[in-house]
């Protein structure tokens, strides 16, 4: 699915319209890069967040968690939720406090979410987990058996109700500003992996897998 969507009241961008963007292949790509999202949901009135890991398989969103999670027990009821997912990519410092920012690429996905029963479709979903953390991955590590799957609650959101909010660029100060002897600019910043710590129980002879040695995102 691709081309720009109309947004809906929840996903119309209000506070600096000019960063919304609501082209499918941003909010996907956007999605796809963050490793983790936020879920928000109102629980017995009150309201609740959780960082939870994701994976996006065509327009449907997977969020994965335990069965013990309070929150997720109240999503399985059919309770309407709000995921926000962000990308920090650097520090913005402006000549003056007021206009100090922050270069983002932001996501927010709202609607019901439903609880994956289907078998293959959890399966899948799991696969699609592992997939999005460390491509290569499920490949070669042992996927959940039945007992492991029936201890886990992965849940799905469709994507058709989202938007995504992005800053680049230099700071935006005030003209009466621009004079003043005060250094502005951007700090950029990246997540970073280091090199991969081998664990001690390791079977002898086991080598450190490429997608480890040169994991990167985005």
């Amino acid at each position: 699915m691709g081309g720009v969507e109309a947004p809906t009241e929840r996903t119309t961008v209000k506070r600096h319209a000019d960063r919304a963007v609501y082209e499918r292949e941003t909010i996907q790509a956007i999605v796809d890069e963050a490793l983790y999202c936020h879920l928000a949901v109102s629980v017995d009135g009150a309201p609740r967040v959780i960082p939870t890991i994701h994976a996006r398989v065509g327009d449907t969103l997977y969020v994965h968690g335990s069965n013990a999670s309070r929150t997720l027990r109240a999503l399985k009821a059919g309770a309407e939720a709000c995921v926000a997912i962000t990308i920090l990519d650097g520090l913005i410092l402006a000549r003056s406090a007021f206009n100090h920012s922050m270069n983002y690429r932001s996501v927010m996905v709202f609607g019901p979410l439903r609880e994956v029963t289907d078998p293959q479709e959890k399966w899948a979903a799991q696969e699609a987990l592992v997939e999005h953390v460390v491509p290569g991955r499920a490949a070669d590590a042992r996927m959940p058996d039945d007992k492991e799957l029936r201890q886990t609650t992965i849940l799905a959101i469709s994507l058709e109700e989202a938007s995504a909010k992005v800053r680049a660029g230099p700071p935006i100060d005030a003209e009466r500003d621009l004079d003043l002897p005060v250094w502005a600019g951007e700090i950029p910043l990246r997540l970073e992996a280091g090199a991969p710590v081998p664990d001690p129980r390791m079977a002898p002879g086991v080598e450190t897998p490429p997608y480890a040695r040169r994991y990167r995102r985005g």
